[in-house]
């Protein structure tokens, strides 16, 4: 399937990136030099550390490689980069997990930044 949304398909990219970093050398840079990808896979750490906060219930290890990857590229968005509107990523990595994810992945991603949207987020006045 093509998407008419080039940037649907660069998050795809991404998040083919991403889970491929899982799997071999950390040191090995990402094949299709996205800077996103690269900026993602250097505040890895951090970016881990909201997931990990926001979904206690599953160690990171645990969690689904390509939910781990959709949920990473979500938080560098919505908590780093800022660029576009918090439920516009939201509703985008409810879409990528159900694209990419197993059967009830939209609703674990859909949880965990539904937590950090409320955190960083609910009660702020809108940008105008």
């Amino acid at each position: 399937m093509i998407s008419m949304d080039i940037r649907h398909d660069q998050r795809i990219k991404i998040i083919q990136e991403l889970y491929r970093n899982t799997f071999f050398a950390k040191d090995s840079p990402p094949s299709l030099a996205v800077a996103k990808t690269r900026d993602i896979i250097e505040n890895a750490t951090q970016i881990n550390d909201y997931i990990k906060k926001y979904a206690q219930k599953f160690p990171i290890e645990k969690i689904a490689k390509v939910d781990l990857a959709i949920l990473q590229l979500a938080v560098y968005e919505l908590v780093f980069e800022k660029k576009e509107p918090p439920k516009v990523i939201i509703n985008e990595a409810i879409e990528l997990a159900k694209e990419m994810g197993s059967g009830r992945s939209f609703a674990f991603i859909n949880a965990v930044l539904g937590k950090i949207y409320q955190q960083h987020y609910a009660g702020q006045p809108k940008k105008t």
